[in-house]
């Protein structure tokens, strides 16, 4: 049966240690209240940012609706769409047209004019490259 080896420290030399490298009770109070103070800021600038960022921001500036499609022939579709937007803020879109493989046969960037109305309506046509099966707004922006 092995030996246990004698031991090298003792209970008594803990205290020593503590002292030499800084433990003590107080340097443990000290950390836990920079830690508690340390998330307590975390927390208030999230929240502060959370307010801002969700309660304080703008909505949203700009809507846009299909509302309809004209198939005219079999290079050109007419496409019908309403947008709502801030008064006097410039607006671009991009109406496209689709075969029935949904591929994009018809393409346009269209800047819209600025106008005091905030619900607008509008049509635009886009030329094709055969002939398509539906028109759509792909995107629309502020300008």
């Amino acid at each position: 049966m092995p030996t246990a080896l004698p031991s090298t420290t003792t209970d008594a030399a803990a205290p020593d240690l503590d002292a030499r490298y800084g433990r003590s009770p107080a340097s443990a109070a000290r950390t836990r209240w920079i830690s508690w103070g340390a998330a307590a800021a975390f927390v208030v600038v999230f929240v502060a940012w959370l307010v801002w960022g969700g309660l304080l921001g703008a909505p949203a500036q700009l809507e846009v609706r299909d509302t309809g499609h004209t198939i005219v022939d079999e290079r050109l579709v007419e496409v019908s769409f309403a947008v709502t937007a801030e008064p006097n803020v410039p607006v671009s879109c991009v109406i496209h047209a689709m075969n029935d493989s949904f591929t994009t046969v018809g393409w346009k960037v269209i800047d819209l004019p600025v106008s005091e109305q905030r619900n607008r309506e509008f049509t635009d046509s886009v030329r094709t490259t055969e002939l398509a099966s539906t028109g759509l707004i792909y995107r629309c922006w502020l300008a």
